[in-house]
Order: structure tokens, then C-alpha cells, then sequence
């Protein structure tokens, strides 16, 4: 049965606004009206700063987030998003599920239903599962499949594996190599959500991508804090010293370069997930490798195998020798890319011991290798 509009709203703002909200939608449009954005979304969020509402509005352009504080700024807020003539809001609690869809006539057609989920199971697995919210507006710019969530889950794990609890603000970041940027908008979405500022310049050698990703930035609302150069990861100029570098899947001696520039700018914190490991591969196969090891170098697909291993085993022990504590990690399951290896790297200063030196000189010369990384760090 149709029910009065304003009682029906009345009871959304009471949702909004009380402790037990797990998230809220609104849109569609009511009959010979036309709200202001085409979307909004409603949901409680944990800040540096306290507990926050999350307001995030689309115009058709770009999503717009804001956080208010719960109270009277809330309240307004919440007020403002009812006054707008929506068709259609759909409500989530910790114990109900309610839906109102306005008719023609202007009456509100509602649904109430129980909980998605028992009882703060559904937010607390949404937590478990996800580090950033696969409602993040950033989702519907970028497209979000679900090998993409995965591959940024996992990666945003690692990022948040590697740093601190308490970040530097502002926290200024440097993608070198950052292709599509979809990583590199996953890490300021996460990074920004955790209450810190964040700078982001992502480095890419091709001009159109600079060009792309800088309107994907416009349409995020965070142009201002992300930004692009086109240019190579050796050479584009950074009007800051960034405090985390990272280098995802550049391919072969990129990943060198990359390393080369954090370690020179004496970055705090160093992700790089390699690609391809060509150049140790090039110079296994003109060499003969030391006894009783010539069967792993014999066969083209075993040696090319070897080859990734032993290209990132040099590389962390070069990051040790620069002052660096190394993990090398599986950054994503297999299943999904099987270049699935994660360098990462925190700086200490800590000078290197003659065993580490030992260790490095003693597995280059064994293999007759000089990895890229050592001429560039010379």
C-alpha cells in the first residue's frame, strides 16, 4: 500500500542518522523533476579523526565524497540529499533493509525487509575482505571486475603491510611506470581514506596516458592531489622527494630503473612488482653456469625460470647493501598473473655488514652476472 511521502522519508532520515547505518543509496528521479546529482550513497566511515558520515554525490561528471561529523552537520547533510527529488532510496542496517520507490502520483511504495546479512556480520566481513569498499566511487570510473578488486585488494594489502601506522602527512608518492593508473588511484583512495594528506604523481612514458589519466583524476574530484608527467622512469622530473616509490610491473630493466631513482632519492618505502626478467636471461644463456648447476641453464624454459629468481634475489640483496630491509613476497595468487612476486622494501640506513657484501659478490660472480641494478646504483 502506497504510504504518505513525507512519513516515509521521515523514517529514511531517521536510518541515516542513527548508529546501526551500514549504507544508503539514492537515485532515479521522480516524475517532472530532475535531482541535482544523479547519484548519492550514504555510509559511516572510521577516520583519523573519529567516526565520520561519507557522502559521496555524482553529477553524471565526476563523484564528489565528503565526511561530515554526526550531529547537526550530519543532520543537514542528510537533509539536503532528502530535499533532492530522488525516485528510489534503499536503506542498510546492522537489523532491517528498507527501500522506498516514489510513484507517479507521489506517494512512496516501501519495502522493509530484515538485514542483508546477521547482525554487523555483513560489515564486518565487507572489512575482512576489502580494504577499499567495492562501492568506492573509484569503481565506477575505472570499471571493477572482479580479478581487478582482487588484484587491488591484494596489492592495497601489501602497501598497508609495508607502512607505518602512523603516516607522514603530507605522504608524497611516485608511480613510475604507472601504465592506467588503476593501482595508483587505488593507493590515494586508501591512502587519503586512512586521514592522511597524500600527494600522488604517477610517471608514465606515454603522453596519451598522462592525458587519460589526468581526466580520470578530473572525474575523481582529486586532480588537485594526483597528478600526471609523461616521460621515462629515469628521467621525469618530480617537484617533490617522494617518501614511498612504487614500480608495478614495469617490464624487465624498468624495475631497475625505478629501484635506481628510490634508492638515490632515499625513498622511505619501495614496492616494486617485477615483469619480465630478460637481461639476466641474456646473460645465462652466454654463460656456463658453475658445477653441478649446468642443468638449470640447459633448457630455455628452466633457465628463464632461474632467471626471474635470481634477477630479484640480487636485486634485494642490492637493496640491502643501499640500506634497505627486504621482504619478497607473493603479491597475488598465481592464478591471476604469474608474475605474482612483490619487492618490498623499507629503508633503515643501516650500513651493510662485509657477510652481505660477501653474500652478493659470491652469487653474481658464481652465475658470471652483472645485474642492471648494480651498474646503475655504481
Amino acid at each position: 500500500m502506497p504510504e504518505p511521502l513525507d512519513q516515509a522519508l521521515a523514517e529514511v532520515r531517521e536510518l541515516l542518522l542513527a548508529p546501526g547505518l551500514t549504507r544508503a543509496v539514492a537515485a532515479g528521479r521522480r516524475r517532472g523533476h530532475v535531482p541535482s546529482v544523479t547519484r548519492a550513497q550514504v555510509r559511516p566511515v572510521t577516520l583519523k579523526h573519529g567516526r565520520k558520515l561519507q557522502i559521496v554525490t555524482d553529477d553524471g561528471a565526476r563523484p564528489y565524497t565528503r565526511n561530515v561529523t554526526p550531529g547537526d552537520e550530519a543532520a543537514a547533510a542528510v537533509d539536503a540529499l532528502l530535499a533532492e527529488p530522488f525516485g528510489n532510496w534503499h536503506v542498510e542496517t546492522e537489523s532491517a533493509t528498507v527501500q522506498v520507490r516514489i510513484t507517479k502520483k507521489g506517494d512512496a511504495q516501501v519495502h522493509r525487509g530484515g538485514a542483508v546479512s546477521p547482525p554487523s556480520a555483513q560489515e564486518h566481513d565487507r572489512a575482512k575482505q576489502w580494504l577499499l569498499d567495492p562501492g568506492d566511487p573509484l569503481f565506477e570510473v575505472i570499471g571493477g571486475n572482479a580479478a581487478k578488486r582482487r588484484q587491488i585488494d591484494a596489492f592495497l594489502r601489501a602497501l598497508a603491510a609495508t607502512l607505518p601506522e602512523q603516516l607522514p602527512t603530507p605522504l608524497r608518492v611516485v608511480d613510475l611506470g604507472c601504465g592506467n593508473a588503476y593501482l595508483t588511484f587505488a593507493a590515494y583512495r586508501y591512502l587519503a581514506g586512512r586521514g592522511t594528506q597524500v600527494q600522488v604523481v604517477g610517471v608514465d612514458v606515454r603522453e596519451d596516458q598522462r592525458v587519460r589519466n589526468s581526466a580520470v583524476a578530473d572525474r575523481l574530484g582529486c586532480s588537485d592531489d594526483v597528478t600526471f608527467v609523461a616521460g621515462t622512469i629515469e628521467d621525469a622530473e618530480l617537484t617533490f622527494t617522494p617518501d614511498l616509490v612504487l614500480a608495478l610491473h614495469a617490464c624487465d630493466t624498468a624495475t631497475d630503473q625505478a629501484l635506481a631513482r628510490a634508492v638515490r632519492w632515499q625513498a622511505r618505502w619501495v614496492l616494486a612488482a617485477p615483469c619480465c626478467h630478460h637481461d639476466i636471461a641474456a646473460q645465462l644463456k652466454g654463460n656456463a653456469a658453475p658445477s653441478p648447476y649446468a642443468e638449470v641453464t640447459r633448457h630455455a624454459i628452466l633457465r628463464e625460470r632461474f632467471a626471474d629468481v635470481l634477477t630479484d634475489s640480487l636485486r634485494a640483496a642490492l637493496l640491502r647493501l643501499h640500506g634497505y630491509r627486504v621482504d619478497v613476497v607473493e603479491f597475488i595468487d598465481s592464478a591471476h598473473t604469474p608474475r605474482n612476486l612483490l619487492l618490498r622494501a623499507r629503508r633503515t640506513g643501516a650500513e651493510p655488514t662485509p657477510d652481505q657484501h660477501a653474500e652478493y659478490d659470491s652469487l653474481a660472480g658464481q652465475w658470471g652476472v652483472t645485474p642492471a641494478l648494480a651498474k646503475m646504483l655504481s
